[in-house]
C-alpha cells in the first residue's frame, strides 16, 4: 500500500483585516535575564507574538504600548500586559508584504483574571 500524502493547508495571513485584544505573559517571556535586558526582551517578545499569531512578519509597535512597556525602567517590565493587534492592509508601492499588524496596548485593564482573546468589532 503506497503511503498517503498528507495536505497541510497554510493558514492564511489573508484573511484580511482584523482585530484582536490579547493577553501577553511577559513575566515567563523575560525571566531569568539580568536587568538591563528585560525592558528590551519585553519589546522583542510582544512583536514575536505578533509575527506568530497574525500570520504578518511586518509588526508596527505603538508608542503607546512601547511606553506601558518601559514605564517602569529597564529592570522590571509589567508582568503581564493587554494589547491590541490590528492587521492591516499595506498601500504602499514598494510594499514586500501585503498586511501589516499595529500592537497598541489597551488602556484601564485593573485585572487580568477571566480575560480571553476577543475579536474587536468596528472600530472603538
Amino acid at each position: 500500500m503506497a503511503p498517503t500524502q498528507k495536505t497541510r493547508k497554510q493558514r492564511s495571513a489573508l484573511q484580511d483585516v482584523v482585530t484582536r485584544e490579547y493577553t501577553i505573559n511577559l513575566h515567563k517571556r523575560v525571566h531569568d535575564l539580568g536587568f538591563k535586558k528585560k525592558a528590551p526582551k519585553a519589546v522583542k517578545s510582544v512583536t514575536e507574538f505578533a509575527q506568530k499569531t497574525m500570520g504578518v512578519k511586518d509588526v508596527r509597535i505603538s508608542p503607546g504600548l512601547n511606553q506601558a512597556l518601559w514605564a517602569r525602567g529597564v529592570r522590571s517590565p509589567p508582568r503581564r500586559v493587554r494589547v491590541r493587534l490590528e492587521r492591516k492592509r499595506n498601500d504602499d508601492e514598494g510594499a514586500k508584504e501585503k498586511l501589516y499588524v499595529v500592537a497598541s496596548v489597551v488602556e484601564g485593564v485593573t485585572s487580568f483574571k477571566g480575560l480571553e482573546t476577543v475579536v474587536v468589532e468596528g472600530d472603538e
